[in-house]
Order: structure tokens, then C-alpha cells, then sequence
């Protein structure tokens, strides 16, 4: 009798219990979420979020709860999957971005806007795979001629066979996709939303005998929202949701702006849920431009009774909701690391580049960055710098520079530079806190100049480039003598979400550390941006094609010190203060 009632008590749902959460879930650049629930994988969540240039790209995250996300694996992450990632041209939106994912039938389905910035064109993507942490089993990608000149594409399966897509535009259209080959139907419309401007990223749900359309208007910028339609038929009348919008902090002085791009989904308790892109700062810092770690992933509790329009509260910084506490996020597989872990990295003999960092673009040749036997983080120069210059093909050379997002308000990166790499002029290994190639970032390194012995001697060189704001003067300091018998550190630290400041130190005496120069986050932000702020390194002969240079990093550190998540609640990370 006992045993039977252990068992039942073990099979039964588990009681979800309303708990105080804290947004973003997903935070740093985790743009357009989109996510889905899978009781076939042990209950476990997954959401994707944008790439745009980066690589790996379609990142795939995992969670038991909602709250703990580990990297599962990435739905791009061979080049063979599609060449033509590694030639996109330098536009800030060229690339992989708002995906969609859906789980059908044992395998999940990932389509994705492909930005051509060469032919100023987009289409569409899809991949699939069986297993999500799992970087090989994702195929290739199969192309699909969208219909007409439209992005964001949903992937709906219908209960009769049929799969659907829907696409922006005014109106919201759909067409049907065949997996197999990627060819498309004749579209037709859906729903023009509600008279906001930029109806996209469209949804399809199907429940209590009703199609629901959900879509982002009014841009992706302050005036964001989401709002909502339905319909008894695919192709039918829609009849828009008499609250609408379902979430939005537009007109408000919310800490969280430009909520929208949602994508909802349920838990295995039946509650229901949504996703979103957000900023942190207020309307005051966005109209400033001060958004350094740009749209990040947020969560909020939806109620939705049958046969009914959903509800959701606000999105803020910390709210409530039944959060599903079925097994471990801890324990879950996949690649690693967990989001917003520290990075302490002493690139140790036979290991791997941490998973979680990205290039700008897949690396033109693969071996350029790489752990060496040294203890170090071994780069091969680039001819370009992050720049670039007139001659820059991205057909025929590559930019050598690997970062991680910034993912906290407040942290501690560092990473300490070798000396001696230089044989020419203007050779320069850097640190980049980094927003886009070519036109948004700030760079303090290591450049080789000639002093007045005509003798080649180290420098810091200070240097911004920004399309937003006025980028300040460069700063050219000779690397003191006493420094010379070691690496150097390189640290930023923030003072403000504004103001972020570089120090130097010799690695071997850090208490001699002192501050260079301090500089505006409005260098990397802009209104729309769909990426958000990376740090990291790169090596440079600055337009050189005569010479190329190995050099060495060693000590790599991102501590998390504090999340802000409203105009007066910050949360300490004590072990790193």
C-alpha cells in the first residue's frame, strides 16, 4: 500500500508554486527568442536566440526551470552546413536572425531569417536535428526562396500534414513549406495587425479550436509590443484580441524597454509562458543610446483559459509566476557553459576554446586561433584590423578576433598580453569591447612602433570607432620599461551602464594597475541594433599583407559582479566583488 502510493506520488504532476524570478533570463545579446517545451526530452526547455554575423551561430539553449539556461549546442556550427556565412558582407544585420524553433515529430526544426547583405536580399534557412546537444547531428542548410521580400519566418504544423509559414509584412502573410525541398506555396494574408507600424515575427498557435496569430509591431525599438489575433480557420477572417497588446512598455518609464518578438509556449503542468526581446535602462538611457549589452531574452508568466484570450503582466525586472521545478538544470548535457557563468580560462595544454565564445564570422582559416602547449591562447594575425579598410574581401582573408557577450551590468574582464610578437610596424594584438565589424568599437592593445632609435617598442594604443557617436581622440602611450619583463593586463571595468573604463597593469604586480581612459557606452549602441556588446581579443598588422605575426594571451577572466534590474535594484554577486 505504501509502495503504491510512493509510485503515484512520483508519476503525478509536480505542484508549481508561485516564485519570485528576475528578468532577463537569458541575459546579454539574446535577441528575437524563440522556445519551445519538450516532454519527450525529460521536460527540458529550449530557446534559440539571434546570430546575425556571429559564429557558431543559432545558439540552442537548455533548462529544466526557466531560469538556470546551459548552451545545448549550435544549429550552425560547420561551415560545410553554408558556405556563404563566411563571405557576408559588413552590414550590421547581414546573417542568421530571427529564428523560430519548433519540436515535430522526434526532431526540432530551426528556420531563420539569411540576411545577403551582398545582394541586399533576404531568405530563409532550415536546419533540423534529433538530438540538441548534439553540434553534428544539425544538417545542412536547406535554402528557401521566401515569398517575396519578407523575414522572420514562423514554422507551424498543422494537425492536417500541412506546415505553414508565416512571414512580416502589412499584412502578416503565410505560405506552405515542403520540408524536403524548400519550396513554397503562393502566400496569403493573414492579419494587419493593429495599426502600428513593422507588423513581424509571427507566430502560430493552435488551441480550443482556434488558430492565434501573435506578432511584434511598432518596431524594434521603444514603441515594441506584442499583440494578437485569431482564427476558426488557417486562411479565415482574424479577429484581433479586444486588449491588446498582450505585453508591451511602450508610453511607460518602464526599466525594461522595447518589449516584443515574443514566441509563447507551455510547461508540463499545462501553465503558460512567453519570451521576449528587451533593453535594460529606460526610455531615458535608450534615447541616449546607452544599451551596451543590447536585446536580451525576458520571461513572463501568461494566463490562458480555454477557449479565452491570454493575459500577461508588465515585463520587469523581478517577477512572479509558477515556475516549473521538475529535475535539475544543473545536470542537464550539451556543450556548456551555463549562462552567465564567469569565464576563468588559463588555456591549459590539450583544451578546447571555451564554447560559449564567438568570432565575426567563421575564422577564414580555422587554426589562426587556438590553445597552444604555452598555457596560451595562441592568435595568428589578421592583415585587416576590426575596421577594416577599402581592400578588405571577405572572400579572400578573415578578421582573427574571438569574443564572449557581456552578459552583466556590472563585471571584471581582463586578459594579460605578451610582449615580443611584433617584426613590423603597426603590429598590434588588442582587446575590443565590440559591437559590429567596421563601424562600432573600442580597442585598447599592444601596437609596435619605431621610437627615436628607429627600433621597434611597445605601446598602448587607445582607439574607437562608432557610427552613433563622436568617437573620441586616439591615446598612444609608450608600455613603461619596468613592464617590459612580462605580460600585461589589459582590464575593463565599468563605472556606469554609460561609462566603462580601461586599465593596465604589469601582469606580475597587478596592484600597479592604473587607468588609461575612460569611454562612452553610446559608441556601441544605436537604436535597432541587433547585436549587443562583446569583449575579447585580436591581432593586427594593420592592412600589412607583407608579414603575419603569432601571438599569446594567457589569463582570460569575465567575472560577473552585478545585474541591475531596475532604476534602484542591483543584485551583488558577493564571490566577485
Amino acid at each position: 500500500m505504501l509502495r503504491s502510493f510512493a509510485i503515484a506520488l512520483l508519476m503525478a504532476p509536480i505542484q508549481a508554486f508561485n516564485l519570485s524570478y528576475t528578468n532577463p533570463i537569458i541575459p546579454g545579446w539574446h535577441s528575437d527568442p524563440s522556445c519551445v517545451f519538450v516532454p519527450e526530452l525529460d521536460d527540458t526547455f529550449f530557446c534559440t536566440t539571434s546570430s546575425f554575423e556571429s559564429f557558431p551561430g543559432f545558439p540552442i539553449y537548455s533548462s529544466k526551470d526557466l531560469l538556470t539556461w546551459k548552451l545545448a549546442s549550435y544549429g550552425l556550427n560547420r561551415l560545410e552546413q553554408f558556405p556563404p556565412i563566411l563571405t557576408t558582407n559588413n552590414l550590421e544585420f547581414g546573417g542568421m536572425w530571427a529564428s523560430t524553433l519548433r519540436f515535430h515529430n522526434g526532431r526540432f526544426y530551426l528556420i531563420s531569417t539569411w540576411f545577403n547583405a551582398d545582394i541586399y536580399k533576404p531568405g530563409f534557412v532550415l536546419t533540423s536535428t534529433a538530438d540538441p546537444y548534439d553540434n553534428d547531428s544539425w544538417q545542412k542548410l536547406l535554402e528557401i526562396n521566401p515569398p517575396g521580400d519578407v523575414i522572420d519566418p514562423d514554422l507551424f504544423f498543422d494537425d492536417n500534414g500541412s506546415v505553414v509559414v508565416a512571414t512580416s509584412g502589412m499584412p502578416i502573410r503565410a505560405c506552405y513549406l515542403d520540408l524536403a525541398t524548400g519550396r513554397t506555396s503562393t502566400p496569403w494574408m493573414l492579419w494587419n495587425g493593429t495599426g502600428n507600424s513593422s507588423p513581424e515575427s509571427p507566430h502560430i498557435y493552435k488551441k480550443d479550436g482556434y488558430y492565434y496569430l501573435l506578432i511584434a509591431e511598432g518596431g524594434t525599438a521603444i514603441g515594441h509590443a506584442t499583440t494578437m489575433a485569431r482564427s476558426k480557420t488557417i486562411n479565415g477572417t482574424w479577429e484581433p484580441m479586444p486588449h491588446n497588446p498582450l505585453v508591451s512598455n511602450r508610453g511607460t518609464d518602464a526599466y525594461f524597454q522595447t518589449v516584443g518578438h515574443s514566441d509563447l509556449f507551455q510547461d508540463f503542468n499545462g501553465n503558460w509562458w512567453g519570451v521576449a526581446l528587451s533593453t535594460r535602462g529606460g526610455p531615458r538611457l535608450y534615447n541616449a543610446s546607452i544599451a551596451p549589452m543590447g536585446r536580451e531574452t525576458v520571461l513572463y508568466h501568461v494566463s490562458w483559459p480555454e477557449g479565452e484570450w491570454p493575459t500577461a503582466s508588465p515585463v520587469t525586472g523581478r517577477m512572479t509566476g509558477p515556475i516549473p521545478m521538475r529535475g535539475n538544470s544543473k545536470n542537464l548535457p550539451g556543450l556548456g557553459p551555463y549562462v552567465g557563468m564567469a569565464d576563468v580560462v588559463d588555456f591549459a595544454p590539450g583544451s578546447s576554446v571555451p564554447k560559449n565564445w564567438i568570432t565575426w564570422r567563421p575564422l577564414y582559416n580555422a587554426s589562426s586561433i587556438q590553445v597552444s602547449p604555452k598555457h596560451t591562447l595562441q592568435i595568428q594575425s589578421s592583415r585587416a584590423n576590426l575596421t577594416g579598410d577599402s581592400s578588405f574581401n571577405a572572400t579572400n582573408e578573415g578578421i582573427n578576433a574571438i569574443f564572449r557577450k557581456q552578459e552583466h551590468t556590472f563585471f571584471n574582464f581582463s586578459v594579460d598580453l605578451h610582449l615580443g610578437f611584433a617584426s613590423s610596424s603597426d603590429d598590434k594584438l588588442g582587446v575590443s569591447n565590440f559591437l559590429q565589424q567596421q563601424q562600432q568599437h573600442v580597442n585598447l592593445g599592444v601596437v609596435y612602433l619605431c621610437d627615436e632609435k628607429n627600433e621597434l617598442a611597445p605601446y598602448f594604443r587607445f582607439r574607437a570607432r562608432s557610427i552613433k557617436a563622436k568617437a573620441p581622440a586616439d591615446i598612444l602611450e609608450p608600455v613603461p620599461v619596468s613592464w617590459l619583463d612580462g605580460p600585461v593586463r589589459i582590464r575593463i571595468i565599468p563605472d556606469s551602464e554609460s561609462v566603462f573604463s580601461f586599465f593596465v597593469a604589469p601582469a606580475a604586480r597587478p596592484k600597479e594597475q592604473r587607468l588609461l581612459t575612460s569611454y562612452s557606452t553610446a559608441l556601441l549602441t544605436y537604436d535597432g541594433a541587433g547585436t549587443g556588446g562583446l569583449f575579447g581579443i585580436y591581432a593586427t598588422t594593420n592592412g600589412n599583407s607583407n608579414h603575419s605575426f603569432e601571438a599569446h594571451v594567457s589569463r582570460w577572466r569575465y567575472l560577473p559582479v552585478a545585474q541591475k534590474i531596475d532604476y534602484d535594484t542591483i543584485i551583488i554577486n558577493y564571490e566577485y566583488i
